[in-house]
């Protein structure tokens, strides 16, 4: 077993050194998307490298634990997302150090595993910035993918969570609440005039950004001509 493993990781490693890309790996680098290796693959090739390989957790968790861009999403590619349980994405989360791996993890694995809302639900109550983001994010993508998931999640209590990020230092945090906070006010019409009112209500915001925000919702919820 330990074998066939070690075969395996070679031959991904191999399918990657022939399909890397230094100016991609180079750009990654000067934006802060920084790993001990970074082989530059652009995502629809790791896509092609992943159907070669049978999923498995025991394969997944080992490419997981590489620092490795690549071998890290094909971890996400490859994990059985029915078999995800609460604590191995809540052990897997605290890997999730950039903003490009927190869509992938969450558009190949996390919205697909059958706790996605539970995950979502704790996630925003975090007291960890990064784990908040994640949440906003894996809620965006599940409005996209099962909506019926997040209707169980309860929207005033997102709201709450959301609204108070948008005052956060952080760009990613106040963008990926606002996200979420977008797909909140499509739900219903009650739900948006509830989004803007609390952003309108928030005295710690700069006024520009403020307004811009605004500006955002209610063109996604169709009250700009």
């Amino acid at each position: 077993m330990e074998e066939s493993l070690d075969t395996i990781l070679r031959q991904i490693r191999t399918d990657l050194r022939l399909s890397m890309d230094g100016v991609v790996a180079s750009s990654m680098r000067t934006k802060g998307v920084d790993y001990r290796m970074n082989f530059g693959v652009k995502i629809p090739r790791i896509k092609e490298i992943s159907i070669k390989y049978n999923t498995g957790k025991t394969i997944a968790e080992l490419l997981w634990k590489e620092p490795v861009r690549e071998l890290k999403i094909l971890a996400t590619m490859l994990y059985p997302a029915k078999e995800m349980t609460i604590e191995t994405a809540n052990r897997w989360i605290k890997g999730v150090d950039n903003q490009e791996l927190r869509e992938q993890i969450c558009r190949n694995l996390l919205q697909e595993v059958p706790c996605a809302n539970e995950l979502v639900l704790e996630w925003m109550q975090s007291n960890d910035d990064s784990v908040r983001n994640t949440g906003y994010w894996l809620y965006a993508r599940l409005y996209l993918s099962h909506r019926e998931k997040i209707e169980t999640i309860p929207g005033v209590l997102l709201l709450e969570h959301a609204t108070q990020d948008l005052k956060s230092d952080s760009l990613l945090l106040r963008q990926s609440a606002l996200n979420a906070l977008k797909f909140l006010g499509r739900f219903s019409e009650e739900y948006a005039q509830k989004v803007l009112y609390e952003i309108e209500s928030i005295q710690e915001i700069d006024r520009k950004m403020k307004s811009e925000m605004i500006d955002i919702l209610r063109f996604e919820f169709g009250y700009l001509d």
